[in-house]
């Protein structure tokens, strides 16, 4: 009996987001606001423009905001130091997450020309779209009419790190409804990313505790990365850790590169090495290196599906005024 229950439950509950991702449509906004999805591109656009690493920076912000409670801008709330509410962005796994600047010049022009309608999260889903398209990446549509979420607890954010294995990393995409072709396509996304040296420099010094870089890098990656990370000058901020590319060769472009740089053992972080090595994923990711446009038609599927995690439709939460707090 106990068997049939959980089963019952379980279907109910995919049936239920399968229903809830089906009231979202292409094109939601072409009555209520018409510009919408132009202003987002325009906007994306001009920031492209001036800064290509702002691709890398979208497409973590949406994964890291779809990961926690769904795609509901959750992670776009500040935290309330007046009511000790620390809030998802401000989470350790968030740390380097960024992107919010432009999410919200982005809300200010569409409250200007259709004031609580378009919600915040669909912004970061259409910018995303946008931004992958302006780096070279596939061009897809997107359905809209998400709305924003009214929780936001750093207590919630449990994304896994780059030092899991890839059977951890998989079980946590399946928790969200995705699969492994999913997840060696979205790690994919790395191919326009970068990684500060906290999250990689073991891998180039003291691997597992040896005294010795990581035997599956490339030795000449291992040398140029433990130049950049061991400064004189120890950082004392943020901005003042040194990062690097984590496709080595075409940095600021959405293509198959990162998985042909992976084969050849110039994965920077472990998970994106491991990719290239554990049986699981090994196969699709020779299949991407081999394939460009195979990875960009998987892509484009994945950031759909994955763009429908977990959405609130209808009546559902709310449509925010102000991406960084709730409505009053």
């Amino acid at each position: 009996m106990k068997i049939v229950t959980l089963l019952l439950v379980f279907l109910c509950y995919f049936f239920n987001q399968d229903f809830v991702s089906a009231q979202l449509k292409v094109g939601f906004y072409s009555s209520s606001c018409p510009k919408a999805e132009t202003i987002v591109k325009n906007v994306v656009k001009e920031k492209f423009k001036s800064d290509h690493s702002i691709t890398g920076a979208l497409l973590r912000l949406h994964f890291h905001d779809c990961g926690v409670r769904g795609c509901d801008a959750s992670i776009l709330i500040d935290s309330d130091p007046t009511n000790n509410q620390t809030s998802e962005k401000d989470s350790n796994p968030n740390f380097t997450v960024r992107g919010y600047e432009l999410i919200d010049e982005i809300k200010e022009k569409l409250e200007v020309n259709c004031p609580s309608t378009v919600s915040c999260a669909d912004i970061i889903t259409l910018a995303t779209r946008d931004v992958v398209s302006l780096a070279g990446g596939p061009k897809y549509t997107i359905p809209t009419g998400r709305r924003d979420g009214l929780v936001s607890n750093a207590s919630e954010v449990d994304l896994p790190g780059p030092n899991r294995s890839v059977s951890e990393i998989l079980a946590f995409f399946k928790t969200l409804g995705l699969n492994k072709n999913d997840m060696v396509t979205l790690l994919g996304a790395h191919t326009v990313g970068i990684a500060h040296c906290f999250f990689f420099q073991f891998r180039v010094s003291n691997f597992r505790g040896t005294g010795k870089p990581d035997p599956t890098m490339d030795p000449e990656l291992v040398t140029k990365l433990f130049k950049l990370c061991n400064t004189s000058t120890p950082p004392t901020t943020l901005d003042d850790v040194p990062t690097t590319f984590l496709d080595q060769n075409t940095s600021f472009v959405v293509d198959n590169q990162f998985y042909k740089q992976i084969l050849l053992k110039k994965g920077v972080l472990k998970i994106d090495q491991e990719l290239a090595l554990d049986k699981l994923s090994a196969p699709i990711v020779s299949r991407f290196a081999a394939n460009g446009n195979a990875f960009r038609q998987s892509f484009a599927k994945a950031m759909v599906k994955m763009g429908s995690i977990n959405v609130l439709v209808g009546d559902d939460g709310e449509i925010r005024k102000n991406c960084r707090v709730f409505n009053k």
